[in-house]
């Protein structure tokens, strides 16, 4: 790339709501069932069927214009988007062009540092297609229908990204929010949520905006930076060796990390829209949304700010919490048990249990350790019968096997040594052993306080409890200084 371009991005980013049934079906949504084993006639659209609005997808939608400030519009509609392909039965998409439920609305980013805000244009709900499977075999294309008709909230940008770092943020953002909102289980592995980037290039900020160019069903973060990357430099060498940009649509090809030529882009006319005639008008009350507004789930800019008046975390560890929905779910389970304080929770959230999920890729809601075991775990630490270091050995058992603390302690022999007997042994043998260390303490060196303590714990091979260890080597210590001459 010979020169500076100016980037400009808008991203369509599909979410698929989490309702027990389709948009307009009561089919199942739910993942990996056989191939058209939740396709019902309504999906396959056999002649005389009509399709029933799902009201808790607009309920969904709702909720999710509310958390980005969005306008809910008080009437909305269904449109049939025409076009022909062999996994869409009707021959028409139902989607909303004229009518759709949101308008406007936004979302903060942050990119190196810096604020930005992101405007959305508008938000609709609409039904996915269903899906060619071009492996099937070597001459016939196999066509699912458990996908036709799910319920889908496309969330349209304004062109106001300037960088694929910044979309990329964007998208982050909005999956945090969907996930917390509980409306998308966000997993774009399984094409929960899927982006369309629209992307051109110009001289300058000022200049006119460049011929867009469209990249279809991107489904991971990591992919949409790769993709706008290389669509960047591809326009910029074809406008610097005199070339004109083709208004298209391309694919993003994982393998290569190229985009791929797709189709020549359509325009909203080629899709004859027009009114549903199968599906009047919809009127949302303010009383509905009000309703809406009640029950909606804490927000994690609300969420951070609780933790930081009532339990005093760091900016730093309530920031991070606060934005992973499986950390804050955990952090409110714990703590309101008043086993351990927030400050240990924090310290073992962002600690051994992220370190587990990174190392496993498996999140909390997936793995075996229930939170209450994890409360328990840290109780044991925060009244010091067990050490922190054995504490996180046991949970790396408790990760791997599902079996609560208690049994792991016993089986790997952990349990703490708490008796004052015993312990007092260990005391006497430890100072009959060191008598330069001794004497020296008794000279004025409190600093050896620390020494002897570890003397003892490693005596008791980490399983000595702490606080009684080193209560009772202060009082024999403090009655070894009275018995001073």
């Amino acid at each position: 790339m010979g020169k500076r371009w100016h980037v400009v991005i808008g991203l369509e980013v599909h979410a698929q709501l989490t309702t027990k049934t389709k948009l307009f079906s009561e089919s199942s949504t739910l993942y990996g069932a056989s191939p058209n084993d939740q396709a019902n006639y309504v999906d396959c659209a056999l002649p005389g069927t009509l399709p029933v609005l799902n009201r808790e997808a607009v309920h969904q939608a709702i909720r999710f214009g509310l958390a980005t400030h969005s306008e809910v519009q008080n009437r909305i509609s269904f449109d049939r988007k025409n076009y022909y392909y062999p996994d869409l039965p009707k021959g028409y998409q139902i989607t909303q062009h004229y009518r759709p439920i949101l308008q406007g609305g936004y979302v903060d980013i942050n990119v190196d540092g810096e604020a930005k805000r992101i405007h959305i244009h508008h938000s609709h709900l609409e039904e996915d297609a269903g899906k060619s499977n071009h492996d099937y075999s070597k001459t016939h294309t196999g066509i699912d229908l458990n996908r036709a008709g799910m319920p889908l909230l496309e969330i349209v940008s304004q062109p106001e990204m300037r960088s694929p770092q910044e979309a990329v943020a964007y998208i982050k953002a909005l999956h945090k929010l969907i996930v917390f909102l509980e409306i998308c289980d966000g997993n774009m592995q399984e094409g929960s949520m899927r982006v369309d980037v629209n992307v051109s290039i110009r001289e300058s900020e000022t200049a006119p905006f460049g011929t867009k160019v469209e990249i279809k069903n991107i489904n991971s973060f990591k992919f949409v930076e790769k993709a706008l990357n290389y669509e960047i430099l591809r326009q910029a060498e074809i406008l610097e060796s005199g070339g004109v940009i083709q208004q298209e649509t391309r694919l993003f090809d994982e393998a290569s990390g190229t985009t791929i030529f797709m189709r020549g882009k359509e325009d909203a006319h080629d899709y004859r829209y027009h009114k549903d005639p199968d599906i009047p008008y919809i009127d949302i009350d303010e009383a509905t949304i009000e309703a809406i507004r009640q029950q909606m789930p804490e927000s994690p800019s609300d969420k951070k700010q609780r933790y930081l008046d009532m339990y005093q975390l760091s900016d730093y560890d309530a920031g991070i919490i606060s934005q992973d929905k499986g950390f804050a779910t955990l952090f409110d389970q714990i703590i309101a048990l008043k086993t351990c304080t927030a400050k240990t929770l924090a310290n073992w959230i962002l600690g051994p249990i992220a370190g587990a999920v990174n190392k496993t890729n498996c999140s909390l809601s997936q793995s075996k350790v229930g939170f209450k075991a994890v409360a328990t775990l840290l109780s044991m630490i925060d009244d010091q019968t067990i050490s922190n270091n054995n504490a996180k050995l046991v949970f790396e058992k408790m990760w791997d096997t599902g079996k609560d603390p208690q049994t792991i302690i016993r089986e790997e022999g952990l349990e703490e040594i708490s008796d004052q007997s015993i312990i007092q042994a260990m005391i006497d043998q430890v100072l009959s052993e060191n008598p330069s260390q001794l004497e020296q303490y008794k000279q004025g060196n409190g600093k050896l306080a620390g020494f002897f303590v570890g003397q003892v714990m490693k005596k008791g091979q980490g399983k000595v409890n702490p606080k009684i260890a080193n209560q009772m080597l202060q009082t024999t210590l403090k009655s070894l200084l009275d018995d001073k001459p």
